[in-house]
């Protein structure tokens, strides 16, 4: 009995060593995984550009990719979804694995039917996709997150808060192929020549690249850099492209997109102060309202003509995802609630005005399906009918004579150069780098050269 006792002693010895290696090691490898993926300079190619590595520390139930590409005239995503399938998806099991969680899910619009055949033949376990429709904002992650689970992420909130993460085509591809980030892949449309979704270097000017793509097809024009819907509007085109630069739109400079897009913050005041008629329709159309937000865009618009009730009518719009619906296609009158949201936000912060934590959480509205807005109907309300709607995956000859790589391209931490004038540099050599406590990954060399400049804003590499 005694020497029974002895040996399942020494098994259970046995065994809790061997879990002990078990977990060191499983610890280490996510460790490495996740230093891996920082010292790649890896961050979000979808939105802000969040460090990816931030998402991979804490495990969770779900893995959400996201395909929706929900703006019009871009294909970026689409494209790399038929050009890199078996990658992203080795990327995505990856990910997967490494969170624990329960399953990967591929949000991809539905209306691709060639994306989703190739991409099922070749599905491994533990990974699906799940279609969606071909409405505008099917990309914002609350919106995704409620597609694919039915779960609405807390207001203020993270998906990680409902136990998912959520990245872009693009962020997975990067992590699967474990390699510098030196280029980014956008599309380029509009009115060009030639819409294509290329490959450019980090750096490279906004001129070069669509110039490289056959350039404008008319003169003069405007550049929008991201999308119709969320972009910037270029105020220089020779201002570098960056790690989050999703497309480039050319329009001819008296298109009214491009009209709305240069008011300034004083004409958006004025004209909605005296034009607004309250008819609501923007909070009715609002993403984030018929989850379930306390977002009111009308009441931020009403706001602006008083001054003492003003905070108690705006402080929902802490909650805005400037997705633009309101301003661009809700308003009968052409008004920018979007814009007046966005005023009122930084006000808030600066006076350090929170939305109360205790007041009543509203479910999803009951005409949430109801009151989607489909893609074609951005298409013909913002005047893109007659652009040509595709971007295939194409190789360019782009080899610019000089980069300017921005040292403040994601959220967090701005980089700090390492790099100084005169050294030479190859193509994925580190030049930037931030502090392992602080959020932020460093930043690599797009080409070979020598380090022309160095600011603390930008690193300049000229072609030997």
């Amino acid at each position: 009995m005694r020497r029974r006792l002895l040996e399942a002693l020494d098994y259970a010895t046995t065994i809790r060593q061997r879990l002990t290696v078990y977990y060191e090691t499983a610890y280490r490898m996510s460790a490495n995984f996740i230093d891996q993926v920082r010292r790649q300079g890896i961050v979000g190619s979808g939105g802000a550009g969040f460090p990816a590595y931030a998402k991979l520390k804490q495990p969770v139930d779900l893995f959400i990719v996201n395909g929706a590409e929900c703006e019009p005239l871009l294909h970026k995503d689409k494209e790399l979804m038929k050009a890199f399938g078996d990658e992203i998806l080795s990327g995505m099991a990856r990910i997967r694995d490494h969170l624990g969680a329960s399953e990967a899910v591929l949000g991809i619009k539905e209306k691709y039917h060639d994306v989703i055949d190739a991409l099922q033949a070749k599905l491994p376990e533990k990974i699906r996709i799940h279609p969606l429709g071909d409405f505008y904002p099917a990309g914002d992650e609350f919106v995704l997150v409620y597609e694919v689970t039915g779960k609405v992420i807390p207001r203020g909130g993270l998906p990680l808060h409902v136990g998912i993460v959520v990245m872009n085509v693009e962020t997975v591809l990067d992590v699967a192929l474990d390699r510098p980030v030196t280029h980014k892949y956008l599309t380029v449309g509009g009115a060009v020549h030639d819409p294509k979704t290329v490959r450019a270097p980090i750096g490279a000017s906004i001129r070069e690249v669509i110039d490289a793509c056959g350039g404008a097809n008319v003169a003069p024009y405007a550049v929008l850099s991201g999308g119709v819907m969320m972009g910037k509007l270029v105020r220089n085109i020779d201002d570098p492209i960056t790690k989050t630069t999703g497309g480039l739109l050319v329009f001819p400079d008296d298109h009214p997109l491009i009209a709305k897009y240069r008011r300034t913050y004083t004409e958006v005041n004025l004209i909605g102060k005296s034009a607004c008629d309250q008819c609501s329709f923007c909070t009715e159309l609002c993403p984030r309202y018929l989850l379930g937000h306390p977002i009111e865009p009308h009441l931020a618009m009403r706001a602006l003509g008083f001054s003492h009730e003003k905070m108690s009518l705006v402080v929902g719009t802490h909650f805005c995802c400037e997705c633009n619906l309101c301003s661009l296609i809700a308003c009968p009158e052409d008004l920018d609630p979007k814009n007046v949201c966005v005023q009122n936000k930084q006000e808030l912060r600066a006076q350090k005005i929170m939305y109360p934590e205790d007041a009543p959480v509203r479910p999803p509205h009951g005409m949430l399906d109801g009151r989607r807005t489909p893609v074609s109907r951005l298409i013909v309300k913002l005047g893109l009918k007659h652009f040509e709607n595709r971007g295939p995956l194409v190789s360019i000859s782009l080899n610019p004579e000089r980069v300017v790589i921005l040292l403040k391209q994601h959220v967090g931490a701005p980089a700090t150069a390492v790099v100084k004038m005169g050294d030479r540099v190859q193509e994925g050599d580190v030049i930037a780098t931030v502090p392992e406590n602080q959020l932020g990954v460093p930043l690599h060399a797009s080409m070979a050269g020598m380090v022309n400049d160095v600011t603390d804003a930008f690193v300049e590499i000229r072609r030997e």
